[in-house]
């Protein structure tokens, strides 16, 4: 294989690949290492002859989920949502209450903030249909609201797509949303949906379409809406897109472009002053810090991401914030082999957002490498969190 043939098969830059086959880039983590191996068709052991071993057992996806909450949603999503209409002569449209709508959106948003998906993909059933018909049909001053509550309910679930691990159908949210919200003539919204559509191209590992897309939105706005770029909502979708491209420069193992954007969201925090919920981003201080967790856990700077973590009071953020906290300093300590400290985080995680730790990836592979590291002295709290969670070695 080519040096470009492994890393794209990693979703990592050549130029990473590169510095660790030199010796440049050390690799200490455990899942970096297992990522390594699968690529080349080799045991871990083959690369670091001193790592875990794992119990003999079945070869398993890394990236399987159990049953999975949002099928109902990928349903809805799947096709035209509305094709009847396109079909009838004529149509008569239901009457709408825009408030009752605003009210099932708000909830919907409620849900995915809460990591009820269950409950999202319950609600989304009914609701997405009736947007959808009720944007095409109604007068013509209801539409641009129509079509914005129909961006938002799209942002929603491509959010929780993601975080369920469903990139593919992430990304089909993410693009009707930012077609909804440039028929709502809400431009932000746009913006705010190509950074949905970012994560779904992160989680999908094609860091460079994540790259492309939060770049160009960033580039408009700050030099084609200048006067916009001042206002706190502005500030918000801006900031979010500086810390997408962090997480994609990080997955790429770009450590100096990674750091460079967590900046950059800072100095766009501080221009905010406070934290903030535009466009349900979450974005402010506050948030910039629990990423820059996450950013620092990424490149593997473990101790770095515990500093920062323990001075984070993240009280007044949603209950996925928190958790998500947690489970990235889980996941640092765990880099550690700290292994009563990261049990602890990864466990108070699972009390705030049991759906989080049960159906991410990341959690349910630090839960693994906690095993692998103790080893017979696993403990029989990780041991049943591993049950819970389906994430056995």
């Amino acid at each position: 294989m080519t040096q470009g043939e492994l890393a794209a098969a990693l979703g990592r830059t050549s130029s990473w690949l590169s510095q660790v086959e030199r010796g440049v880039q050390p690799v200490a983590r455990l899942d970096v290492l297992r990522l390594l191996a699968d690529g080349l068709g080799v045991s871990v052991q083959a690369l670091q002859p001193d790592s875990p071993i794992a119990p003999e057992t079945p070869v398993r996806d890394e990236g399987a989920l159990p049953a999975n909450d949002l099928d109902q949603a990928r349903l809805v999503i799947s096709g035209h949502p509305v094709p009847e209409v396109l079909l009838a002569e004529e149509v008569t449209p239901a009457p709408v209450s825009l408030s009752e709508l605003r009210s099932a959106v708000d909830e919907i948003w409620a849900l995915t903030h809460a990591n009820q998906f269950a409950e999202l993909s319950a609600s989304i059933g009914p609701l997405v249909p009736r947007l959808e018909r009720a944007a095409r049909t109604a007068p013509d001053d209801e539409r641009p609201a129509l079509w914005s509550l129909l961006s938002r309910t799209y942002q929603a679930l491509s959010a929780a797509f993601v975080r369920q691990d469903e990139p593919d159908a992430a990304w089909i949210a993410a693009d009707r949303a930012i077609n909804a919200a440039e028929r709502s003539g809400e431009v932000l919204h746009v913006f705010a949906g190509v950074f949905r559509l970012a994560q779904a191209f992160v989680r999908l590992k094609r860091v460079d379409q994540a790259e492309h897309a939060a770049t160009t939105a960033v580039n408009a706005l700050h030099q084609h809406t200048p006067a916009v770029a001042a206002e706190a909502e502005a500030l918000s979708v801006m900031g979010s897109l500086h810390l997408v491209l962090a997480l994609a420069h990080a997955r790429a193992g770009s450590r100096a472009e990674a750091r460079r954007e967590i900046e950059h969201a800072r100095q766009v925090a501080r221009r905010l002053g406070k934290d903030r919920n535009d466009y349900n981003l979450e974005f402010g201080p506050t948030n910039v810090e629990i990423q820059a967790v996450s950013i620092a856990v990424e490149l593997g700077d473990a101790g770095e991401a515990i500093d920062i973590g323990q001075q984070i009071d993240a009280a007044g953020l949603s209950i996925e914030r928190r958790a998500r906290l947690f489970l990235d300093m889980g996941r640092a300590y765990g880099q550690r082999r700290q292994t009563g400290e990261a049990l602890a985080c990864l466990l108070r995680a699972e009390e705030l957002a049991p759906e989080l730790i049960h159906t991410h990836v990341a959690a349910r592979s630090a839960i693994r490498e906690l095993i692998l590291i103790a080893g017979r002295a696993t403990s029989p709290e990780l041991r049943a969190l591993a049950e819970r969670a389906d994430a056995q070695p």
